[in-house]
């Protein structure tokens, strides 16, 4: 049987495992010469390989679960270092920088150690069997991946492009700030909601309307992020590709599976009812 390893040293463990996927990621996409967006693309996939062979070793997909808020922040902090920019591209770099830092000591909150999984990586391995180390590679780690280098790339290309900002530079960076509060203040609700130990469903707050605010506000943050980005360069319209993709994994992935899940308590059929999947608005009743 397996030593169980203390949550103290499972966060060492984890955030050496960062920094050697960070130092990969940086060290191939210094030795290739390609243009930005391609050697920042085999980068990432490369800094994921190697959180992927980690996660392996360790037998637990979880030890990914931070690239999702951490990737970012490597990201936009080595551009902004290397690459002289406008108010435009800072602007995006404060409100990825709040939402990573964020987002990262959520999971911190919630991070019990490295003898726990999510439980949406144990169910796909009791579903999938043999094809789970696919399945965990591409669904788990790849997609995601993917999904977040696309979003975090216009921010990239306002440092590499130096754009003059303008109202609209402002405007989504407000955009994406206030989706970072309104998400902190629903994770904060959540906790305090499981602290009680009550059972049934979230119902007070900004949970009062809408099943999954936390999950709205993410895809806010990165169409910020994006709109911000385009508003200064029109022409690279799409750059929007990054967020229209976790749009799309939130309302056909993270969503169904989520309230799959729920719809084993009783009485969710009637709070699926009388709530609305994301926006925090009363939904009329028919």
């Amino acid at each position: 049987m397996k030593k169980e390893i203390p949550r103290a040293w499972s966060f060492v463990i984890v955030a050496a495992v960062y920094v050697l996927s960070a130092g990969a990621g940086v060290g191939i996409y210094a030795l290739l010469p390609l243009p930005v967006w391609a050697a920042l693309f085999i980068a990432d996939v490369g800094a994921t390989v190697v959180t992927f062979l980690f996660s392996l070793i360790f037998g637990n997909a979880s030890v990914y679960d931070p690239y999702w808020s951490v990737q970012p922040i490597v990201i936009a902090v080595a551009f902004a270092i290397f690459f002289p920019a406008t108010a435009a591209a800072y602007l995006a770099l404060a409100a990825i920088l709040v939402w990573g830092v964020r987002l990262t000591a959520n999971w911190a909150y919630t991070f019990r150690g490295l003898a726990h999984q999510d439980w949406r990586y144990t169910m796909l391995r009791e579903k999938t069997g043999k094809a789970y180390p696919i399945i965990n590679f591409v669904g788990i780690h790849l997609v995601p991946t993917l999904v977040v280098y696309g979003c975090v790339l216009p921010a990239v290309y306002l440092f590499t492009q130096s754009p003059a900002w303008n109202a609209g530079s402002i405007v989504f960076f407000f955009v994406s700030l206030g989706a970072v509060v309104l998400q902190g203040t629903a994770d904060c609700q959540m906790h305090a909601f499981r602290k009680r130990k009550t059972g049934g469903f979230m119902r007070n707050g900004v949970w009062k309307y809408s099943r999954h605010p936390n999950y709205l506000d993410e895809i806010v943050m990165w169409w910020g992020i994006a709109l911000a980005a385009v508003c200064v360069m029109p022409e690279k319209w799409w750059l929007i590709a990054g967020a229209v993709a976790n749009t799309l994994l939130f309302l056909f992935v993270s969503i169904p599976m989520a309230d799959k899940r729920q719809s084993r308590k009783e009485g969710f059929a009637e709070y699926k009812k009388s709530t609305r999947m994301l926006l925090p608005i009363p939904k009329k009743q028919r």
